[in-house]
């Protein structure tokens, strides 16, 4: 791969405060080697006349194979079919300027691997395999009157198990098909037919027998969860990484930050559903619980805050509301939140969420080079992330995306 060099970039390295001045970045072997005045030969010049360039974002909850807003629409489509889908929606979340993607149910190896063999451009890819849920749980896609068929039942994106043995082996059959980290769900969920938002899901001694099998394999386990109940219940038990959080509070809040787990946000999905998802099909039940989730979730973000949790940054959008990625921006601009702090939740928060500190996230030597390059000025509005995306995209060291192409 012949060396490139980024001139005259205003740096922000994903932790500080400001942009660094004027400075060169070269990357070489998908890395990057220096950062300063930068010279290399037989390299690539490609002068960026003082642009901002920030790390490559992270879209800590995503999903892949989520060709459809109807969940039960979408558990009839065969892989194969959901694959060639992904590949769209893989390649231009990498043109909006996420080069790191955390899978949150659904994507598998041949997906991970298609993507680290180069067979298509997209973002680098952490997945969970199928999510856990118990029987009548969010990741549960029978209607009420179906009869269980006397097996296991095994979706796209989720899969049913009860009882400590039976997580505890589904959690290593997951592991072993290579997932890099482990998603169950502890509350109920607007998409899911049988399971009131409140509800909370697996007992105690089946998420902690999760989280063992995770640990193991020294990796962890997100959960899906909207009460505080059920927050409280996941995270006493191990887990790490807190899906949606919308109707947090400060008890919650407080363990969260002892425990040192994660919240991810992911408010574009719930006002991109009531703009847009009867059109596309949601179901008319998830509609009542749309509408009980939605409206809290600033306020968690600023619960979170307040108590010292980390917060990373997710979409959870599906289907044609996937193009809505970089709104995530705009309402997180409106939490209160000053913009430096949301790029952190999307660059180097996510980083240390994928266990990935030091790799992504951040500009600095030695770190894969997957950055984002903006013509204005997006520590000072976020506008000019969300409005037009990323002018030019670097993924795995190379030039992935220019607008002006």
């Amino acid at each position: 791969m012949t060396p490139l060099i980024l001139r005259n970039a205003r740096i922000w390295d994903g932790r500080g405060d400001d942009y660094s001045s004027p400075a060169d970045i070269l990357i070489r072997d998908g890395r990057i080697a220096e950062i300063g005045r930068c010279r290399a030969s037989y390299a690539e010049v490609l002068d960026l006349a003082g642009a901002a360039v920030l790390p490559g974002f992270i879209d800590a909850h995503f999903h892949a194979y989520a060709a459809d807003v109807n969940i039960p629409r979408l558990e009839r489509m065969p892989v194969s079919y959901l694959a060639h889908h992904a590949r769209i929606l893989l390649g231009d979340a990498l043109k909006r300027g996420f080069t790191t993607l955390r899978d949150a149910g659904g994507a598998d190896w041949g997906l991970w691997s298609a993507l680290e063999e180069g067979l298509f451009d997209g973002p680098r890819l952490f997945y969970a395999g199928r999510a856990i849920s118990q029987t009548g749980g969010h990741g549960d896609s029978r209607s009420a009157f179906e009869d269980p068929c006397g097996c296991r039942h095994k979706a796209v994106l989720s899969e049913v198990a009860d009882g400590v043995d039976e997580v505890r082996r589904t959690a290593r059959e997951i592991l072993r098909r290579g997932a890099h980290q482990i998603k169950i769900f502890v509350s109920g969920g607007v998409s899911s037919p049988t399971d009131p938002i409140w509800m909370p899901q697996f007992s105690a001694a089946e998420i902690a027998a999760i989280v063992e099998e995770a640990r193991s394999r020294r990796t962890y386990v997100m959960a899906h969860a909207y009460t505080a109940e059920s927050i409280l219940h996941a995270v006493s038990n191990g887990v790490r990484s807190i899906e949606h959080g919308n109707l947090l509070d400060e008890t919650a809040a407080a363990m969260m930050a002892q425990e040192g787990a994660f919240l991810v946000p992911t408010l574009i999905a719930y006002e991109a559903l009531r703009d847009e998802g009867a059109a596309l099909g949601l179901p008319d039940a998830a509609l009542p619980k749309l509408q009980e989730v939605s409206e809290r979730g600033l306020e968690a973000i600023g619960l979170a805050r307040r108590a010292g949790v980390d917060i990373g940054f997710g979409s959870d959008l599906l289907g044609a509301l996937h193009r809505r990625q970089l709104e995530e921006f705009r309402i997180r601009a409106t939490s209160g939140e000053a913009p430096v702090d949301i790029l952190r939740s999307a660059t180097s928060v996510n980083a240390r969420l994928l266990n990935m500190t030091g790799q992504l996230g951040e500009i600095a030597p030695g770190a894969l080079a997957d950055l984002v390059v903006f013509p204005g000025d997006p520590l000072a509005d976020l506008a000019d992330v969300y409005r037009d995306g990323p002018d030019r995209v670097i993924s795995r060291g190379r030039l992935v995306y220019s607008r002006a192409a």
